[in-house]
């Protein structure tokens, strides 16, 4: 996942988390809620994210926020937590 550099504050990470509940709420057809995704402290797909809601997702990350999301094991694992996916499209990841 490609974040071009930049470096975002902490307050800008958490509206970038809680759009992205409201994307995988989109993206699962309303299989999981925003509110779930927010509060899940279990991989995203152990809530019933498919891969197809994954793919969706992806495709709503690339045009939201700018970035490219690839299919290296980093990429494919921040898909299941958004916390990690809220860091890497902000620039904040470890």
């Amino acid at each position: 996942m490609s974040t071009v550099g930049r470096r975002a504050p902490a307050g800008a990470v958490r509206e970038t988390k809680e759009r992205l509940a409201e994307l995988v709420a989109t993206a699962s057809d309303g299989e999981v809620s925003a509110a779930e995704a927010l509060a899940a402290e279990l991989p995203l797909s152990a809530l019933g994210v498919t891969s197809l809601a994954q793919m969706r997702l992806i495709d709503a990350i690339e045009r939201e926020f700018g970035v490219d999301v690839d299919f290296s094991d980093e990429s494919l694992a921040a898909l299941e937590d958004l916390d990690l996916l809220a860091a890497h499209i902000t620039g904040r990841a470890r």
